[in-house]
């Protein structure tokens, strides 16, 4: 008995041992915050779930085909995403249709209107000059080229052009390209890459933001036209980055900004271009033909040099009322275009009457250059005749063939402004066929600046064109802003 006390004592501390291994972990089981007694056996569930589902057959439709009718209904249920979204109320733009060429005097909707919605600087549309070079060249090449330039789509014409242009400008090279617009959204991404660095105005118009946007370079914008911002801008992207030092940097800016019709002080952009190591591309289509003693650009009116500016671009469509547009620059500046500008590569040449508008529009600039003052004397006396007017102010510059009016006071919603503004240029068509415009953004144009009027001041326009204008829209404004 003595014997076996020890043996049953043994067997008694074993199995408590062992009761104690195996209830402790139990105790500390806890699946979701809850606690479960034996998780031995849910870990054990879970591996046999686990080991059933890795063992099932994949599942297979059943392999009775779909009936016609089943098919039928099936297609009749379904409805595909709409391709863009719907319309917002307010959003549609009905704009007044012209039915004649939109000189200084035009034609929309049945009636006569005298017209400042065209940038039409020079007068020179409806130019008998320019329209006789134009059935010259259809005459002898037809109207269309049918092939990009570097595919058999470069007609002599289109040379003359070229040369025309740099000659005019006195820079060593030119480069034409087919559509205004994609000039400047084709040079950029021609120049700058991802991983350059863009300082950009922060005014400049959807073109000039559409090339930096396919450049995929760094942007950063600078206040629009502040040169304390753009010096501010400078020194802290450069200010102890040796990376800075060693990759391609560019200020993109406009001579005349479409948006507000201010005009880039050049002179002082050039003097940080070289302090800070920058290139400078410049947008010109609506100072070439129209700045300077000889209509030569931003450069002849600061007296910059011009080989000063890296790169120039300008649309055609405006002073020289033709179509396409240039870059000029230096040769290097200018073939290296010809391989890698999407926009010259891929695009049918511009058509040839069009380039021989250009140059005949040229000639015409040389051979008359009180045209340039007439146009300013316009300008100016838009101004004066407008300094009052109720409810809107003028902030374009006094040499800026864009006048743009604003509202001295707005309502805080863009929207509300827009339609208090297209009110008036309605009303001043209906009532006194003046035809003029306000500067409606699309949803793709990300410029901040204030909405306006914007009046485009024509060569070609006479003092009681400007005095209708201004009579039309000074009643009209009070009108409509009285409660504002």
């Amino acid at each position: 008995m003595d014997m076996a006390l020890p043996v049953v004592n043994a067997t008694a501390a074993v199995l408590a041992r062992v009761s104690a291994a195996f209830n402790a972990p139990l105790a500390r089981a806890v699946v979701f915050g809850v606690h479960i007694d034996g998780h031995l056996v849910v870990e054990g569930l879970l591996i046999a779930v686990i080991v059933f589902q890795l063992s099932r057959k994949s599942y297979k439709p059943p392999k009775k085909p779909l009936t016609e009718k089943e098919i039928d209904e099936l297609c009749d249920e379904w409805e595909p995403e709409p391709l863009c979204p719907p319309i917002k109320e307010g959003a549609r733009i009905d704009t007044p249709m012209l039915e004649s060429a939109a000189g200084p005097h035009t034609i929309v909707d049945g009636k006569e209107v005298v017209n400042f919605a065209s940038a039409n600087y020079l007068g020179l549309i409806g130019n008998e000059k320019i329209i006789d070079s134009c059935i010259g060249s259809l005459e002898k090449y037809g109207v269309g080229s049918c092939g990009p330039r570097g595919f058999y789509g470069t007609i002599d014409v289109h040379l003359d052009c070229e040369s025309k242009i740099a000659k005019f400008l006195g820079t060593p090279d030119s480069i034409l390209y087919s559509y205004g617009i994609s000039t400047i959204f084709s040079v950029i991404p021609a120049f700058c890459k991802k991983g350059d660095i863009i300082v950009a105005d922060e005014g400049v118009h959807w073109a000039v933001q559409n090339g930096l946007h396919l450049s995929r370079s760094t942007v950063v914008y600078f206040k629009h036209n502040d040169m304390a911002s753009l010096a501010s801008t400078l020194e802290k992207l450069t200010r102890g980055n040796k990376r800075a030092e060693k990759i391609r940097r560019y200020i993109v800016v406009e001579s005349i900004y479409q948006n507000s019709g201010q005009i880039a002080p050049l002179d002082e952009i050039v003097k940080l271009k070289e302090k800070y190591r920058f290139r400078v591309i410049l947008e010109e289509s609506h100072s070439f033909g129209v700045l300077g003693k000889s209509g030569r650009g931003l450069a002849e009116h600061y007296g910059v040099p011009i080989e000063k500016i890296d790169i120039i671009t300008a649309g055609m469509g405006n002073a020289l009322a033709t179509d396409g547009g240039f870059c000029t620059g230096s040769v290097r500046v200018v073939d290296h275009q010809r391989l890698s500008s999407s926009g010259y590569v891929f695009s049918a040449s511009l058509p040839p009457y069009l380039a021989s508008a250009a140059v005949s529009a040229v000639n015409y600039l040389e051979e008359n250059p009180s045209v340039l003052a007439n146009l300013r004397s316009n300008i100016a006396l838009l101004h004066k005749e407008l300094s009052d007017t109720p409810g809107l102010e003028i902030t374009s510059h006094v040499l800026s063939p864009i006048v743009f009016l604003k509202l001295k006071k707005s309502t805080g919603s863009p929207t509300t402004d827009l339609d208090l503004l297209e009110t008036i240029a309605d009303k001043v068509l209906k009532e006194d066929s003046v035809f003029i415009v306000t500067s409606k953004k699309s949803n793709l144009d990300r410029c901040k600046l204030p909405i306006g009027i914007r009046l485009f001041v024509s060569a070609g326009h006479t003092e009681s064109d400007i005095s209708r204008l201004s009579s039309s829209l000074k009643r009209v404004s009070a009108s409509v802003l009285s409660d504002y």
